[in-house]
């Protein structure tokens, strides 16, 4: 495998001292709109074209002006310079603007191979996936209208509003080629089909029936009224569906199946207006595609800290202001399509097109990612299409009687490691559906983008599961993979990236295909980003071990064992670790000793030994571990205990263990919030270095730096020294060690002065070494470690220290109205990108 070391480029181009702005990034930084607290905004005609630089420098203009206005306005957060809200005018809404369907390119497939000529071993696969995708794009093309209106099924199946015979009313479509008869059934008709509410098949397979509108223009079927599918399936029983194409189902009470319900506000609100009845306008832009993403992964109804489902509208209002605040970009919500088991994380789909309501309607969820946008936050979905639930009541398995409408039958189609049914990418109307799907969130409610759940289980006829992958090439490209799956990647990543070009796909691959970060164009898989999985079970292993085993050389060759020019995703723990039967990175360093011993003031070893080896290993995986960074929501300031959803006794699918509930509480199903912003509890030092870290890289942009170098991994001292863009990183983790007059090597000669400690006493740190002692630090000439120049600083046991270029930094920065507590950043930084 072709892998990114030490000294290997991350993509990017170098900007002046090692910064880096991608250049499609670039194009999108003029702004759109006027943005607060920017004294006057710097437009660009259609015709102006400017340099990287000057666009770059434009930005920091605006952020200097407010930062010269801040002194006049006490009012404003240090957030309102390093994450501006957006402005519009006064009834001003957003209009989606589409991008053309590329062309496909005349090459065989193996364009990628630029990136890595050891694939050349590899190209008859490539060259053979290539010509299916080139022959379903041109069919496509030829009999569909082309990915644009192929992905536009939701418009035609389902419910939705339209005319006949010069009449206008509802069509109600479904693809169904098992079923006998289809009736639709629901408030409307007190669930008694009229003859007039039965559908007729065509040679298709697919059900159509027209609802024409009464005599006064009211529809039959009224907004937020329950309808159902009654079906007679294959074998000629009777069972009531939920159309496959539903925008929204809910469950009452007292009842343990859903209802579709069919939803279709008649009136369209102004934009911003949040109203039961209203259609949601969407007032803001979509955000540029951001430089790097520091992406906050969440989960709307667990983010209370009441024991309760959270609410779209109660997110929007306590949640963003919060993530805003820590300075992540992105958010990336989990569980937004509807599932009817709460406990599947929402990974066990019943109904695709239809937004959890759980949390709120339709229109609340829209509202959400709007002030998203207002924030200038990025809003990722999670988004399952590798497998869809069992669940036959309330979702599509068995939905016309068969097992094989949009899945494979029999065996190949059940995942039995989770219970669940594997979609048949090679059938035309799966695909179909699921491209409709993709489309879907991104149109009507303005995501920006996807993680793709599962990627790996979709790309291999093993699923991944009792196999290891060893870097073989043969285990990527050989008859173990699912083509089909992965040709339905590169369409749907073709589709996403023609039609909505700032959008951003992220891959959860733990196989680690090669060209799966490659365009599309090149033959490549078309993902923007892949998930760095194997970081986060590398840090569990790494703290089941003694402090003094610790291998620094493992560390890092784990953080950068990535595909050169494939960008990823580093996290140190996701929700994964969060969940029951795990253990988050804190709570493994502290364990019980977070029950009794988290109060400030307190003693306790394990808890000191625990919150700093907690910042040292989020900053080392932010600062290696990918192009781009992850963290679960709460795991930032070291939430203790775990996630369990309320569940009652089950049995394990794949091994028929049975599995005790808990009850159906909601107990540890929420985010503890009141201990975080608690003035008396060392959560708030957590939280405040993850801040901290955040804004260092919007200030320094690291991620995306040309340069990078790791110029020590000692394992006697314990010691990692390594370069990313101007910036140096010192880390410890030495048990008791610490070392005075440490010699370091640097890239470039100069001074030198602390920008970010991990022991800071803002971070529960002991300020042995401290941005307020103001020292320079003098690189000379001398070579070490590789490098050509050196400096000799203090490394204190189990402490991080970044260094910066003097010229850069500001020991008295977090004490003016911009300032980050801890960080010592001159303004906004040389190279400020939120």
């Amino acid at each position: 495998m072709a892998l990114l070391g030490g000294r290997a480029p991350a993509s990017g181009i170098a900007l002046g001292r090692g910064g880096a702005l991608p250049m499609r990034t670039l194009r999108a930084v003029a702004p759109r709109a006027n943005v607060k607290p920017m004294s006057r905004r710097v437009a660009m005609n259609s015709s102006e074209t400017a340099s990287a630089v000057e666009l770059l420098q434009r930005e920091n203009e605006l952020l200097r002006q407010a930062l010269e206005t801040a002194a006049s306005n006490d009012a404003l957060a240090p957030e309102d310079f390093w994450s501006p809200a957006v402005t519009v005018p006064d009834g001003h809404a957003f209009i989606e603007e589409y991008g053309p369907q590329s062309p496909i390119p005349n090459h065989d497939g193996t364009e990628c191979f630029k990136w890595d000529n050891s694939l050349n071993s590899c190209g008859d696969h490539f060259r053979y996936r290539w010509n299916i995708f080139k022959s379903i794009r041109a069919a496509i093309d030829q009999h569909e209208g082309g990915l644009e209106t192929f992905s536009k099924g939701y418009m035609y199946y389902g419910l939705n509003r339209g005319e006949h015979e010069g009449k206008q009313g509802l069509w109600y479509r479904e693809w169904a080629p098992g079923a006998k008869a289809i009736a639709l059934v629901g408030e409307f008709n007190k669930w008694h089909p009229q003859d007039s509410h039965w559908a007729v098949k065509n040679e298709y397979g697919v059900f159509q029936l027209f609802l024409a509108d009464g005599e006064d223009g009211t529809p039959v079927i009224p907004h937020r009224t329950k309808i159902k599918a009654r079906v007679e399936t294959a074998s000629g029983e009777w069972a009531e569906r939920i159309p496959a194409w539903i925008k929204w189902a809910t469950q009452e009470w007292d009842e343990i199946q859903f209802n579709g319900v069919h939803w279709d506000p008649q009136e369209k609100g102004e934009p911003g207006e949040v109203h039961a009845d209203k259609t949601y306008t969407f007032k803001y832009p979509r955000p540029p595609k951001p430089r790097s993403l520091k992406i906050y992964e969440c989960h709307v109804g667990m983010s209370s800290a009441e024991p309760k489902v959270n609410s779209y509208l109660e997110f929007r209002q306590d949640m963003l202001p919060r993530i805003r605040k820590l300075g992540y970009n992105a958010i990336q919500i989990m569980a937004v399509q509807e599932h009817a088991y709460y406990g599947s994380f929402g990974y066990h789909v019943t109904n695709f097109f239809a937004a959890s309501s759980r949390c709120g309607t339709p229109e609340e969820l829209k509202a959400l990612i709007d002030e998203a946008h207002r924030l200038g936050m990025v809003v990722l979905m999670d988004i399952v299409h590798s497998h869809a639930s069992k669940n036959a009541s309330d979702g599509l398995n068995m939905w016309d009687g068969t097992d094989s409408m949009y899945f494979h039958s029999g065996a190949r189609g059940n995942h039995w490691m989770w219970d669940s049914r594997v979609f048949n990418y090679g059938n035309w109307e799966t695909l179909r559906f699921l491209m409709s799907n993709a489309r879907w969130w991104l149109d009507e409610y303005k995501f920006d983008g996807y993680r793709f759940d599962g990627v790996t289980s979709m790309m291999y006829h093993h699923h991944g599961l009792n196999f290891t992958f060893t870097g073989n090439y043969k285990e990527y490209f050989g008859m173990n993979t699912d083509v089909d799956a992965v040709v339905y990647l590169m369409l749907v990543n073709n589709m996403i990236h023609d039609l909505f070009p700032t959008c951003i796909t992220v891959g959860e691959d733990v196989s680690g295909m090669p060209a799966f970060c490659r365009p599309w164009q090149e033959g490549g898989v078309g993902f923007d980003y892949r998930l760095q999985m194997a970081i986060a079970d590398k840090w569990i292993a790494v703290m089941k071990s003694s402090d003094y085993d610790w291998s620094m050389g493992d560390i890092v060759h784990t953080l950068t064992n990535r595909r050169y020019a494939e960008p990823c995703v580093g996290y140190a723990e996701s929700h994964d670790q969060a969940l029951v039967g795990d253990k988050t990175i804190a709570f493994w360093l502290m364990d019980a000793a977070m029950y009794d011993s988290m109060s400030i003031g307190s003693q306790n070893p394990a808890v000191d030994r625990g919150i700093a080896l907690h910042k040292m290993i989020r900053l080392v995986t932010l600062v290696l571990g990918g192009e781009s960074y992850l963290n679960f929501m709460g795991n930032e300031f070291g939430h203790p205990e775990w996630i369990d959803f309320p569940r009652v006794d089950s049995y394990d699918p794949s091994t028929g263990a049975f599995v005790p509930g808990n009850g159906g509480t909601l107990e540890k199903c929420r985010r503890r919030w009141d201990i975080c912003d608690a003035d008396s509890l060392r959560y708030q030092h957590l939280n405040a270095f993850d801040r901290a870290m955040v804004h260092l890289e919007k200030a320094f942009g690291f991620l995306t730096a040309e340069h990078q170098y790791i110029s020590r991994k000692d394992e006697g001292d314990k010691m990692i020294v390594l370069e990313r863009g101007d910036l140096v990183f010192v880390f410890n983790f030495h048990p008791v060690n610490s070392y005075s007059d440490y010699r370091i090597g640097t890239w470039k000669e100069g001074e030198y002065q602390v920008v970010l400690s991990s022991d800071e006493a803002v971070f529960g740190g002991w300020t042995n070494v401290t941005k307020e002692s103001d020292v320079l630090f003098k690189a000379h000439k001398h070579e070490h470690d590789g490098r050509p120049a050196s400096m000799q600083v203090y490394a204190p046991s189990r402490t991080a220290v970044v260094y910066a270029p003097a010229s850069t930094t500001d020991k008295d920065a977090d004490r003016k109205p911009h300032g980050i507590p801890g960080l010592g950043v001159k303004d906004i930084g040389p190279y400020f990108s939120r």
